[in-house]
């Protein structure tokens, strides 16, 4: 199995820079897509064989060097009581967002493989599949992120309603993460247990949030999830997007890497984090519509940002763009691979 996507979690020397991509298996590749016309995004998700299949999809063809369960951060809620529905054209609708006291109290906490028990056969399925090939990353929403869209019934531009519980009812808030902490805690640990080798706890949405905000009704939370799979064995990675102006509050919430969007100059956003920290990142996603020679350039420019410490993974600085050319992938994994082994000198000679 190829090792460098976990030493470079732990900072350990590597061969070359690992890359994956975030949504790394999806409506990019016309693999997905011929499954994807014969079944619903849920039934893809809740059939392990199905999830599975997608996950290796860019491995095999693409070459990255980690996988990434094939699954949707919102899974856990339908155990909580939530009722999910993704809409055509529309994404994830919850049907009975909560808004107050009562509705929080109604909110149920199962073991992960009661809940989500799909989840876990797909990882098994994957460990046996990727014996030979890359480790295996399982992932859950952060605690901001799922909160965010059980209060506010599915996406936000503005977060309203979050916010207001924050500043209204802060009780109902805490009340509320504390919650979707201990799911979280719970899913994660039993998707390590079913075998993955490292986590990725999301943060999509905790950008709208001001560093005050952030620190008196995020970190806490995001805290406690953290130093709940402390012990597991395995890194923890913690993306929070859009999130420059955070970073600092962001690696005081904890996480064995830190992943960066790509508003911020990696070398910057390091040299903020401390070195004592891996990081993941951070080319913007759009970039993949460049030409070979300019996603080669960007390649080259955020490697020679890295200048070679140990603990860098290389990434988008969000989710790969479903109209995103397969070959251009190919021209970046490459790219990552060969010009990682290059001489720092020689990286920064453009």
């Amino acid at each position: 199995m190829k090792q460098e996507f976990l030493k470079a979690c732990r900072r350990e020397e590597t061969d070359y820079t690992p890359v994956w991509l975030m949504r790394q298996a999806g409506r990019y590749m016309p693999e997905y897509m011929a499954i994807r016309s014969k079944h619903s995004f849920l039934e893809m998700c809740k059939t392990p064989e199905l999830a599975a299949e997608v996950t290796l999809q860019p491995v095999d063809i693409v070459g990255v060097d980690a996988a990434i369960l094939f699954a949707d951060i919102l899974l856990p809620l339908e155990g909580m009581g939530i009722s999910l529905e993704f809409a055509k054209d529309e994404g994830p609708v919850i049907h009975n967002p909560v808004r107050s006291k009562q509705d929080v109290d109604k909110i149920r906490i199962l073991e992960a493989e009661e809940g989500t028990p799909y989840v876990m056969e797909a990882i098994r399925i994957l460990r046996r599949e990727l014996v030979n090939k890359v480790p295996l990353i399982g992932f859950s929403g952060a605690p901001f992120t799922l909160a965010s869209y059980i209060i506010e019934g599915g996406g936000s531009k503005t977060y309203l309603n979050c916010k207001r519980m924050m500043y209204e009812a802060p009780g109902v808030w805490h009340s509320l993460m504390e919650k979707v902490s201990e799911v979280i805690i719970r899913y994660l640990k039993a998707q390590i247990a079913a075998g993955a080798q490292a986590v990725q706890v999301f943060d999509s949405w905790v950008g709208c949030l001001a560093p005050d905000d952030y620190r008196e009704f995020v970190l806490p939370h995001s805290r406690r999830v953290m130093e709940g799979l402390q012990g597991t064995g395995v890194p923890i990675i913690h993306f929070a997007n859009n999130a420059s102006t955070l970073l600092p509050v962001v690696r005081e919430a904890g996480g064995d890497v830190i992943g960066l969007d790509w508003r911020t100059d990696l070398d910057a956003a390091w040299a903020r984090l401390g070195y004592d920290v891996a990081v993941q990142g951070n080319l913007e996603p759009l970039a993949l519509f460049a030409p070979p020679a300019v996603i080669e350039k960007k390649v080259k420019r955020i490697l020679s940002q890295a200048a070679k410490r140990p603990g860098h993974i290389f990434n988008l600085g969000h989710g790969i763009h479903k109209d995103t050319p397969v070959e251009n992938v190919r021209v970046l994994v490459e790219a990552v691979h060969k010009y990682s082994r290059m001489p720092l000198e020689e990286l920064r000679e453009d």
